[in-house]
């Protein structure tokens, strides 16, 4: 970890002074507005005072250029922390308005396609891991980048206010001073993905007590507690609060403290277990916590299809099991199945319903899942997947005990729950045959209430992901990638054998 100097309490209050001189120099040397990145953790609460308080010792009329206050809400968050940040953003913008303060709060939030739920319960994606990490972009990168391009295309350009600090992790000191040679202005550097954004680190170089010190020293100006903050970190481990995500490069929830609660890019989320240890009060949250690790588990692949999301198998290399010298040639596991969907999708409202009558009366509102999400889902599963038989709105109603109110699914059904138990009994044992003939039905019945172009390609499309067991779309899968290694090492006999092999094939399947 980076080590910084030591410094003592009269020059940390010389540097606040310093830094406060510096905030009003730069904020009134032109007329670009600043967006600062905000989770209300400790770092980001800090420079939010540190300005606050410097821009307060301004005139009123020279306090004219916006401060835009963004927060991001993966909809996903430790419900606790959700809770403090949305009462601190009604703190601010009251106090705001009335000390005319020229600071505006936004709570921004991911587009329905891109929240969590859709995507792992509606798509199937898995639970994100280090090498598949899809949510960080998703939740966290694209609200905020939306936001500042937004401002950008307004404005021509912004200034980016960031509590990143060096003596977090040596990779964040590493980042950091590479932004820093390229700065074209004092204390501001540019952010290569984002055009015509300038980042502003103020407490760059304090270190973790200096930042804790200052809160607990320097009143908070919008009317916020920093004592209930510190508590907030008291009842958990001792990381860094989770970030502004603004690119790859920025570490994500999974190495902070305060994060998503379905967080599975960390091997525990030990902030949960420690405020459910720490607190028989947060009990409640216990529910979220067995989700959580029941998502994170080594290896899903019998939850997952053999496929890729698109229909296709794919194959890579790895070290055998029973023999770590032997490189075996594997399928990558694809979406989760239909069976794990239903799952998910039951153990989240089932967590929901329990939270809400075990949380204290202030949170027993609590949403995990919003009907949008769930609507969402049900139009993915319905239009992607061709899962006619509707199964959502069953287990909702199963779970939650009432009828869920969709508007956004309105058309007459003409398959549904009963049609698809018969083509279950038909099918008998065989997924792919049960597979197929649902998605040829259900491709024939979208075609019929729309254009007819188009009909044939997307049937051949059933035919190509579907058609073929899993056995025999694996052993084909080999093949090509065998014919493709011959081709390549200009072994001309084997791609002859291959190539033979193949015609073979496709003519026993067209007979």
């Amino acid at each position: 970890m980076l080590e910084l100097e030591n410094r003592s309490v009269p020059e940390l209050v010389s540097e606040i002074e310093r830094l406060s001189e510096e905030i009003q120099e730069l904020y009134c040397l032109d007329r670009i507005p600043w967006v600062l990145g905000v989770s209300w953790g400790k770092d980001s609460s800090c420079i939010l005072q540190l300005i606050w308080n410097a821009i307060a010792q301004l005139p009123v009329e020279q306090r004219t250029k916006p401060i835009h206050v963004i927060t991001t809400d993966t909809l996903v968050e430790n419900p606790i922390v959700s809770v403090w940040v949305n009462r601190s953003i009604e703190q601010l913008k009251t106090a705001a308005q009335q000390q005319q303060m020229p600071i505006q709060a936004h709570l921004l939030y991911p587009e329905l396609k891109e929240r969590f739920w859709p995507n792992l319960i509606g798509k199937g994606y898995p639970a994100p891991r280090m090498r598949f990490r899809w949510c960080t972009e998703r939740l966290k990168i694209n609200p905020a980048n939306r936001f500042i391009r937004n401002a950008v295309h307004t404005c021509g350009e912004v200034i980016l206010v960031l509590g990143m600090r060096k003596a977090e992790s040596n990779k964040r000191a590493t980042v950091m001073e590479k932004h820093e040679k390229g700065r074209v202005r004092d204390r501001l550097s540019p952010r290569p993905s984002l055009i015509n954004s300038l980042v502003y680190t103020p407490i760059e170089d304090w270190r973790t007590d200096e930042v804790w010190m200052y809160l607990m020293q320097f009143k908070n100006p919008w009317g916020g507690n920093n004592q209930d903050l510190f508590t907030l970190y008291r009842g958990a481990t001792a990381d860094n609060e989770c970030p502004l995500v603004v690119d790859t490069s920025t570490p994500s929830c999974g190495d902070s403290r305060f994060g998503c609660w379905v967080c599975t890019l960390v091997s525990k989320d030990k902030s949960m277990e420690a405020m459910i240890q720490n607190d028989e009060d947060k009990e409640w949250l216990q529910p979220l916590l067995d989700i959580r690790n029941e998502l994170d588990i080594h290896d899903d692949r019998d939850k997952r299809d053999f496929r890729r999301i698109y229909g296709k198998v794919e194959l890579f290399e790895r070290k055998s099991k029973e023999d770590k010298e032997v490189t075996e040639v594997v399928p990558i596991p694809g979406p989760y199945t239909k069976f794990w969907r239903e799952h998910w999708l039951r153990r989240v409202l089932e967590a929901q319903v329990q939270i809400r009558q075990t949380a204290p009366l202030d949170m027993q509102d609590i949403t995990l899942i919003t009907d949008e999400e769930l609507g969402e889902i049900r139009r993915i599963w319905l239009e992607e997947k061709h899962e006619f038989d509707d199964s959502l709105p069953r287990i909702y109603e199963e779970v939650m005990g009432k009828t869920f109110q969709d508007n956004r699914i309105q058309e007459k059904k003409l398959l549904g729950g009963d049609e698809w138990s018969i083509l279950e009994e038909i099918c008998s044992d065989d997924a792919m045959h049960l597979e197929l003939m649902a998605k040829l039905l259900d491709t024939e019945r979208q075609h019929a209430t729309k254009s007819r172009r188009g009909v044939f390609e997307n049937l051949e499309k059933c035919f190509d992901s579907s058609s073929r067991s899993k056995e025999e779309a694996i052993a084909i899968a080999h093949e090509k990638r065998d014919l493709k290694e011959a081709a390549s090492q200009g072994n001309v006999d084997k791609v002859k054998q291959l190539t033979w092999a193949q015609m073979k094939f496709k003519n026993d399947e067209d007979d």
